[in-house]
Order: structure tokens, then C-alpha cells, then sequence
């Protein structure tokens, strides 16, 4: 495979009766999902949208969001996946930064009409495709621009990363490599597929004919009941999900013994969540992905973690996929800066040249994330270099600290950042939601103080009844809780 249009004619030629997608009730074989991509290039077409041009893409996850998502490249034109969890003022800058032309959505636009030339919903989309005809696939090249994935913007004005049509089908070989999966899997996406690692196991499962039992919108009940009534074997969520996951399946048991396999990535998970997703799953491999949004987005994979829990092996990430290389930016046995060269690395960041000289040297991506390799090629992570507090001239990792947090059993979300002080530049501030209202501050820095040295102890610790703000992937908005801390300050730590 080197292009998109290669497994939707692979499923198309080998899968076409099989059930391809589940989603509200509804059901779509491979033969009716990949005929329906073909009608979209007909459609654009209609609608005076040429080659190369930019489709926006907001919605909920669905089936429709699938054929999209593989369909508008397939054409010859190029998928903007946006963030439904965005304020109408982002939403509107990632379309006008990327020169859309279109928008396609499942909801109202409001004020979005004024960034694009058309609004298309899914009930005028639906009605369109009725009464079009499937055309053949665009002959697209392996370095023709599939899609602009814009980051989640949680350090920074979001950036259009270009992903060819290279970049996402190595990213499907990888993902086999890593997260092996075969046609009889059902494969359950709860993960938001305006994400890169929410639409990672798209154009996998319609290559190997696997069923897609597509969740609109997270919740932990609905996809436990999914997963009962679908039998369905896979997953991928981030830890924020996982949490959900297990204290959904406590408090109401289901049949969940045909899942075998859950991954998990995006953000650290705590030792205490992968120990009771052991607990609540038995039957399932806990698998750990690393990647980013820039490198299409997986990068490696630590497989087996229910045997790992507790060990020194257990805390990496693992090994890199087969054709993905790493390199650390630090003297032999120190940690810096992670580097990913291979197929699945961007092309850039769009009409950003600053920026992808900056994250770009000599093919090689530079993350931001700080770690090391051991001698086996493990890659450890330490922390993101954004997400350090430096106190009193010592670093403090924040993961380190949430870790040892998250052990306290009246604890059920957590992070921690530095806030500003006087004497040692930063303090050690967490966020806590409780389980428990009868958890103190005192409490808890106490617990810490068992498990860390004097000087990555919080100093102070906040308590919130509603959840911790997210992302759409769901990573821990950071920047929100500690804007309020460094505002009027010479310094900003976002």
C-alpha cells in the first residue's frame, strides 16, 4: 500500500460483504462504505472544489466521519479534521489558515459560514451522495498532501500539520506492526477521530476487513455495553478514558471477556489505572502507544504491560515501530530531547516555514519530549521540555510527581505544574478532583513526601469537584489551569 485509495481497494476486492461499520444502530458492509467514498469525489467535484483544495471536516465520530476521512484524499483533495471541543475563534482560524474552501459538518456552523466558501451538513451531504456516482480514486502520489491535522494548541497557537498520503498509509503498516490485529477482531473506536490517534485504526481495519464499532461521543457505560453486545476485541482510549473505563465496569459489571487487546496513549498513565484496568480486564493486553500528531502519529509500542506493572521496564514506552528510527539529543546515558525520523514524519507545519525549520532538522522531528534509551532500545520518557519546573535550580519532572499522586486511593484526577515563587523562581502546584471530600492538602503532601525527595513535594495542592479541563484527545489542558498563576508575570511557563 502506498496510498489511501490502496485499502479501500483492497477491502473493496477481497472484504466486500462483510460488515465494515456499526455506529447508532446502523450498519455499512465494506462494499457500501467504499462506494460511498468513491461518490465524494463526485461531490466535490459538484461543488466546484478542485484537486489540492481543503476540505474541513467537523463532526462527531461516525461512520460518515470514516468515509470522509478516507474518501476527500482518495479524490485528490485534502481532509482538515477539526476539534469539536474548540471555541468557535479556533475552529475559525484553523480553516482560514488552511484555505478551506468547504466545510462539512454535523452541526450548526454559527459564525464559521464567514471562513469558508460553503457549508455542507451531513443531511445535505446524505442527499447529495443518494444522487451521485461513484467515480475511480484520483491517481494521488505517495507525497501528494492527505490532510492538515492541526495540534490541540496545549503549548501554543495551534499549527496545520501536513500529513502525505505516505505519512498515513506508513503509519497503517506500523500500527499492524505494533498493535497486531487480525479479520476477526471487532475493533471499538472511542477515541476522537478528528485526532490522529482517534482515525489511527481507520484505514487498518478497512485494509484487513476488521468491523468498526464507531462510539459518537465518549461515554464509559455506552461502550461497555458495546463492547458486550459486539463482542469487540480492541481498542484504543487515552488514560483518561481507561480511568473511566474501570470505574464504569466496578460499578455495573459486563460481560467484557472478548477484549484482548487495550491500548492507550497520548499522555502518561498512572502505575494504580494500569493496575485496576488489569483487575476489571483480565483478559485483555495492555499495550502503551507513544507518538504525536507529527509523525502520523505512532512512534512505539510497549506490549504486554499487565506483565510489566511495577518494574523498572514497565515505566518506557517501549520500542519503536519496524521503519521508525529515535535518536536522543544528550551525551551517551542522559536524557534530551526524543528525535523520530522515518516514513511517518510530516512533511511540515502549513505555511509555517519558521516553525518546521524549528521542528524539522535534516529529516529527523524533534518532539519536545525529554528521555532516554536504554541498552536494550527502550525509550524512557522523562517529561515534556515545556512541562519541567525548575525550583530552587533542581528539575522537577511533573509525570514523576502525578505519578506518586495518583497512588493515593482518594485521588481520581490529577496534574501538577509550576507556579511562580519568590524564593525558588517555581513552586510544585497540583490540581486535584478527589474521590473522597475528606482528602486534605496536609494529606497529601504527606503521601508524597513518603515517595519523593524534599524538593518535588507540591507546595500547595487545589481541590476541584468537576473534572480536569481536556483536549479533544483528552490531554490534561495545562495551560488553562496555569495561565491565572503567571499572568502579569515576566515570565510564562505555557
Amino acid at each position: 500500500m502506498r496510498t489511501i485509495p490502496d485499502p479501500l481497494l483492497r477491502a473493496e476486492a477481497i472484504h466486500n460483504p462483510k460488515t465494515a461499520f456499526v455506529c447508532d444502530g446502523r450498519e455499512r458492509t465494506f462494499g457500501e462504505f467504499v462506494d460511498r467514498c468513491r461518490r465524494v469525489g463526485k461531490i466535490l467535484d459538484d461543488l466546484e472544489i478542485g484537486h489540492g483544495e481543503r476540505v474541513g471536516l467537523l463532526a462527531a465520530n461516525s461512520d460518515t466521519y470514516a468515509e470522509l476521512y478516507a474518501g476527500v484524499p482518495s479524490s485528490g483533495r485534502v481532509i482538515v479534521p477539526l476539534n469539536s471541543r474548540w471555541a468557535e475563534p479556533e475552529l475559525a482560524y484553523a480553516l482560514e489558515d488552511a484555505g478551506a474552501k468547504i466545510l462539512i459538518s454535523d452541526q450548526d456552523p454559527g459564525g464559521l459560514i464567514s471562513s469558508v466558501d460553503r457549508v455542507l451538513s451531513f443531511e445535505d451531504y446524505e442527499v447529495r451522495l443518494s444522487t451521485s456516482e461513484p467515480l475511480d480514486f484520483a491517481d494521488v502520489k505517495e507525497d501528494d498532501l492527505a490532510g492538515l491535522f492541526y495540534t490541540g494548541g496545549t503549548t501554543g497557537k495551534s499549527k496545520g500539520v501536513m500529513l502525505s498520503h505516505r505519512n498515513l498509509i506508513a503509519n497503517t503498516l506500523h500500527s499492524q506492526i505494533t498493535v497486531p490485529l487480525d479479520d476477526d477482531d471487532t475493533y471499538l473506536i472511542v477515541a476522537p477521530m478528528f485526532h490522529a490517534a482517534g482515525s489511527n485504526s481507520v484505514l487498518q481495519c478497512i485494509a484487513l476487513g476488521i468491523c468498526q464499532v464507531v462510539v459518537p461521543a465518549f461515554e464509559p457505560n455506552r461502550c461497555l455495553d458495546l463492547v458486550e453486545k459486539h463482542r469487540c476485541s480492541a481498542t484504543l482510549a487515552v488514560p483518561t478514558m481507561v480511568a473511566a473505563l474501570i470505574e464504569a465496569q466496578a460499578a455495573t459489571p459486563r460481560d467484557t471477556s472478548s477484549l484482548r487487546l487495550i491500548a492507550h496513549g497520548a499522555s502518561p498513565i498512572a502505575t494504580e489505572v494500569l493496575r485496576r484496568a488489569n483487575e476489571e480486564f483480565p483478559g485483555a493486553e495492555l499495550l502503551h502507544l507513544y507518538g504525536a500528531t507529527e509523525t502520523a502519529p505512532l512512534v512505539t509500542g510497549l506490549r504486554h504491560e499487565e506483565d510489566l506493572i511495577g518494574t523498572s521496564r514497565g515505566k518506557s514506552v517501549g520500542h519503536p515501530s519496524l521503519g521508525v528510527s529515535l535518536r536522543i539529543d544528550a551525551s551517551t546515558g542522559e536524557a534530551g530531547e526524543v528525535l523520530v525520523n522515518g516514513p511517518n514524519v510530516m512533511q511540515g507545519y502549513w505555511n509555517k516555514p519558521e516553525q518546521t525549520a524549528e521542528a524539522l532538522e535534516d529529516g529527523w522531528y524533534r518532539t519536545g519530549d525529554i528521555g532516554y534509551l536504554d541498552d536494550e532500545g527502550y525509550l524512557y520518557l522523562v517529561d515534556r521540555a515545556k512541562d519541567m519546573i525548575i525550583s530552587g535550580g533542581e528539575n522537577v519532572y511533573c509525570s514523576e510527581v502525578e505519578e506518586v499522586i495518583y497512588q493515593h486511593p482518594k485521588v481520581l484526577e490529577a496534574t501538577v505544574f509550576g507556579i511562580p515563587h519568590e524564593q525558588w523562581g517555581e513552586q510544585v502546584h497540583a490540581v486535584v478532583v478527589p474521590r473522597d471530600d475528606s482528602l486534605t492538602d496536609t494529606d497529601l503532601i504527606d503521601f508524597c513526601r513518603t515517595s519523593l525527595g524534599g524538593y518535588k513535594v507540591p507546595r500547595s495542592v487545589e481541590f476541584q469537584s468537576k473534572e480536569l479541563p481536556k483536549s479533544g484527545p483528552g490531554k490534561v489542558l495545562k495551560r488553562e489551569l496555569r495561565a491565572p498563576f503567571w499572568e502579569g508575570k515576566d515570565r510564562s511557563i505555557n
